[in-house]
This record gives C-alpha cells, sequence and structure tokens, in this order.
C-alpha cells in the first residue's frame, strides 16, 4: 500500500528539524497554564484506569510531563527523528514509531490518548479516518484530549527552525472537530477555546472526549 504523501512529507519534515524542534519547546509548558491545566484535567480523570498514549508525541515533552501526573504513558509519533530526540530526554519512557492512520496498538487498549497538536498535518478530509482510528484504541470509558489551533485556514509551511521543510498545516473549527469525535462514536464532555498569548497568533482551542462504556 502506497503511503499518502502528506505522511511521507510530514515524517521528512520533523526528522529534519526534529533537534531543534525538541531544544526550542522544551520548557514550553513552564509558560502555558491553560495547557497545563487541561494536562492536569485530563490526567485526573483517566487516573490509574490503565495505559495512556501521547499520539504524535514528538520529543516527548507531553509525555513526560504526564509521567510526572503519575500516568503510566508512552508515546508514538511518526517521525524517527522525534522519537529519538524523546528517548534521550524521558529515558525511562517509551516511544516508538507509527502513524496516527494506522496505530500498531490492538482495539481497546488505552484508557486515555492524548492528539496535541499532532492532527494539524492531516488534510480535513482524512481527519474521520483518523479519529475513528484513535477511538478503535481507546477501551470503553477511556478519554481523548485533542489541541488544535482555530481557524480554516490550510497553510504550506516551507521553512522551519532554520531548516527547509515541506508539510502543510491545518488550523480547525472547535464544531468541526467535535462532530468528528461524535461521528467516531465518541462523547464530547468538554470544551476550550482560548485567545492566544503573545507568542501565538490565533485562538487555540481544546476538546475533551470520552468513549461510551
Amino acid at each position: 500500500m502506497t503511503e499518502p504523501a502528506h505522511v511521507t512529507r510530514t515524517r521528512a519534515s520533523y526528522d529534519t528539524i526534529a533537534d531543534r524542534y525538541a531544544e526550542a519547546h522544551r520548557d514550553a509548558l513552564a509558560g502555558n497554564p491553560w495547557d497545563r491545566a487541561m494536562l492536569a484535567t485530563f490526567a485526573e480523570l483517566v487516573g490509574t484506569t490503565g495505559p495512556v498514549g501521547d499520539l504524535g508525541c514528538g520529543p516527548g515533552r507531553i509525555t513526560g510531563h504526564l509521567a510526572s501526573l503519575g500516568l503510566d504513558v508512552f508515546g508514538i509519533d511518526l517521525s524517527p527523528g522525534m522519537v529519538d530526540a524523546a528517548r534521550r530526554a524521558c529515558p525511562g519512557l517509551r516511544f516508538e514509531v507509527g502513524s496516527l492512520e494506522a496505530l500498531p496498538l490492538d482495539d481497546g487498549t488505552l484508557a486515555g490518548a492524548l492528539a496535541w497538536y499532532s492532527l494539524i498535518h492531516t488534510p480535513p478530509e482524512v481527519l474521520p479516518a483518523v479519529l475513528a482510528e484513535l477511538a478503535r484504541v481507546l477501551a470503553p470509558g477511556g478519554r481523548l484530549l485533542t489541541a488544535f489551533q482555530v481557524g480554516d485556514e490550510r497553510l504550506s509551511v516551507s521553512q522551519g527552525f532554520g531548516r527547509e521543510v515541506s508539510l502543510d498545516a491545518y488550523r480547525l473549527r472547535p464544531d468541526f472537530v467535535a462532530e468528528l469525535l461524535t461521528g467516531a462514536g465518541l462523547e464530547l464532555e468538554a470544551r476550550l477555546v482560548r485567545e492566544p498569548l503573545p507568542s501565538e497568533k490565533v485562538p487555540q482551542a481544546y476538546l475533551l472526549a470520552r468513549k461510551p462504556a
């Protein structure tokens, strides 16, 4: 089966910038109380009910934070370069290479799934299948938290952290993502849209959903 072009380009781009990206974002949570609050809520709701997957984990900064909150968490990312960076940053945690479009996980294995800005490189027409895949790996009663930039634009990115890259980034409407979550068989529990911080250009959204028991 031929890999979709957007997957190939996204992997290659993040491999190119992995180390610089990891360094630039290493301490980003310290200046973002909204992110910390949503992650803490997610961690409290999931608790010790089972494993949690940070899906599209990048260099592992959120994976490590969730582990510090007491979750049994591991990370999966499309980019081998990002996975290498995550393993160096969090040597006590498990990280592996994998795609959101075909997760290397059995049905119903996760108590929690995090898609933290990891849906933004998926074309909107492909998102229903990706969210169905995330729902597939959740156990009954499991929760999914996703975060993304608000809007309806497609941005073509050719430069990142001083390197040439080639990938698209999509801003998404919360109502659109909420409908897709419902279509994937999940129940929306919470929605937060906040104004941008000084370092951001557009509002940011967080959606929390639950797989029916």
